[in-house]
């Protein structure tokens, strides 16, 4: 299933957006029962959002800590 998700997972009070792909925490929790149409009309969505908000997580992301624990093995 195709997902915008790049494992930020942090939501912006502000906007309701997720700071790594756009989406509000109901579309999130929604996902899997979105149609594939669904899916992709909010996906198309997401860029505009994305360009609304500064895009600061409050946090280390979950990729960028899996990439940097897989250089120190």
């Amino acid at each position: 299933m195709e997902s915008p998700c790049i494992l930020i997972c942090s939501i912006d009070m502000t906007t309701g957006y997720c700071f790594g792909c756009g989406r509000t925490r109901d579309e999130i929790g929604a996902w899997t029962l979105y149609t594939p149409q669904e899916r992709r009309d909010i996906m198309a969505s997401l860029p505009a959002r994305l360009d609304t908000m500064e895009r600061k997580p409050r946090r280390e992301t979950r990729r960028t800590r899996m990439a940097r624990e897989k250089v120190g093995e």
